[in-house]
């Protein structure tokens, strides 16, 4: 379903097709400290796995991973993956590489452009996410795009020696056509 792999653009950000030349970009995001946490990432990982990882994302037609670029520089991924085909459904990762990229708007418009992908060029009917309680910002992004809190799975997260909760999130194709007037 994703073997096509598109460029999307918008007006602040443009989606590519993840490669090897958007490791460093991917090293400096799972480095951060703050989107760690937000991201409940506890795994490290080093610049020569992320360039092999990163390498072999074209070739996997269940994912669309891509890169998010503002002004020609990385500013982070955004990722289709757990296509679950019997069930149209698929789940939406995103992350932004910190405080250089908080707040200007690029998550919500690659949210968007990946949504506007998905539901115009794919029979998919819903996409879902998990996002951690704390995360207040993100979680008011994912509403503004239409995703509707669905449940909760309690003390899913023990992040230095805390418990938190994670918020079950999905946007159906109807929703989204309604919010956005489109009839893909």
């Amino acid at each position: 379903m994703f073997a096509e792999k598109p460029t999307l653009r918008g007006e602040r950000v443009t989606l590519c097709p993840v490669g090897p030349e958007h490791a460093e970009g991917l090293f400096e995001l799972v480095s951060d400290p703050e989107v760690r946490r937000l991201t409940g990432s506890h795994a490290r990982a080093d610049l020569e796995s992320l360039r092999t990882w990163y390498a072999t994302r074209a070739g996997h037609s269940d994912r669309l991973d891509l890169a998010i670029t503002a002004d020609g520089a990385f500013v982070g991924e955004v990722v289709i993956n757990q296509l679950d085909t019997d069930n149209l459904s698929c789940n939406l990762r995103i992350a932004l590489v910190g405080a250089r990229a908080f707040g200007r708007g690029y998550g919500s418009e690659a949210i968007e452009l990946v949504l506007g992908h998905v539901f115009r060029t794919t029979p998919l009917h819903r996409v879902r996410l998990e996002v951690y309680a704390f995360n207040e910002r993100a979680r008011h992004v994912y509403e503004k795009a239409g995703f509707v809190a669905e449940g909760v799975e309690r003390d899913a997260l023990l992040w230095e020696g805390e418990w938190h909760d994670v918020v079950v999130m999905a946007v159906l194709r109807p929703e989204w056509q309604a919010r956005t007037g489109t009839l893909a």
